[in-house]
């Protein structure tokens, strides 16, 4: 199948016109194209190493976005990751792992506010839940770009990019210009519930973004948190809505009424940090090698189609 080239993207403040290749970053010129842009927060994830609520703390490298961008590079997808990140030790750690896996950086922009910490708190069955530390830290003050990197066919959003301030809206304002130009847009809501200050506002705020949205992964616990149900999200606008269910496996649902379940593979589980995020990289992955990071790409899979892929 013969590719289409991508309309021209130029964001809030550009004055380029549709049609044609996307913009191209002086930094990335002689690359490769770039396929598949996640945009959102990188931070730390302090995880206990122990019981109890004094337990020693080892910091990891984390954050939804980030980790999506680390397994999209792991899988060979080429990426980049679209961000801002501290000058700070923390951010100079994270920036190495992007570049390690392979992952263009050139979109990452940088400020001296300190990195965003996350700590863990681990259930006896590997979930964890979190308690933030976000004021004054650099992720939050992210700016929509002018333009995304050339060869751009998708761009990934979600977790705590789209509920801080003044962050979240400069996200919102990149995935809103992304769709109507055409790209391929993911998002993962990943609900942060501590970190939501108004529900009902962030749950309508949610309901806006689907007419922008080409693919929806969330948890079943997101999606009963969120209210509502993959019916009328896929009215909205996605062309597909994919729910996790833990150690039970996945399942997706498709506007033509197509639902297709594929059960999980029985692990020892350790914890369960990344492991939606994984799940993002593995379908954009997957949609890319099968020429499918469209609407109608998405459309033409069939159930033995959806069957390999959720596998």
């Amino acid at each position: 199948m013969r590719v289409r080239a991508p309309h021209v993207l130029r964001l809030p403040g550009g004055t380029a016109a549709a049609g044609g290749p996307l913009p191209l970053s002086p930094r990335t010129r002689g690359k490769e194209p770039l396929v598949i842009v996640v945009a959102g927060e990188a931070l730390i994830d302090l995880v206990p190493r122990g019981a109890g609520a004094l337990a020693a703390l080892t910091p990891a490298l984390g954050g939804g976005p980030f980790n999506t961008a680390v397994a999209l590079g792991r899988l060979g997808s080429p990426a980049a990751f679209c961000s801002r990140v501290s000058r700070d030790a923390f951010g100079e750690a994270l920036l190495d792992r992007l570049r390690e896996t392979g992952v263009d950086v050139a979109s990452v922009q940088r400020g001296d506010e300190p990195t965003t910490l996350a700590v863990a708190t681990l259930g006896t069955d590997g979930s964890a839940a979190y308690s933030f530390y976000v004021e004054g830290t650099a992720d939050r003050l992210f700016t929509a770009p002018g333009a995304l990197p050339a060869g751009t066919r998708a761009v990934s959003f979600g977790t705590c990019s789209l509920v801080l301030e003044p962050g979240a809206s400069a996200y919102e304002e990149l995935m809103r210009t992304a769709s109507a130009r055409g790209v391929f847009t993911a998002l993962d809501p990943n609900i942060r519930a501590g970190l939501v200050p108004d529900a009902d506002a962030y749950r309508a705020r949610f309901r806006s973004w689907l007419p922008s949205v080409s693919l929806l992964k969330l948890s079943a616990e997101d999606a009963a948190w969120l209210g509502g149900s993959p019916k009328e999200w896929l009215a909205a606008g996605p062309a597909a809505v994919v729910v996790t269910r833990g150690g039970e496996g996945l399942t997706v649902f498709t506007r033509d009424g197509g639902e297709y379940a594929v059960p999980g593979e029985r692990v020892e589980v350790v914890d369960t940090i990344g492991a939606g995020d994984t799940v993002n990289a593995a379908l954009l992955h997957g949609l890319a090698a099968r020429d499918a990071l469209s609407d109608a790409g998405v459309a033409a899979l069939d159930a033995g189609g959806w069957a390999d892929l959720l596998g």
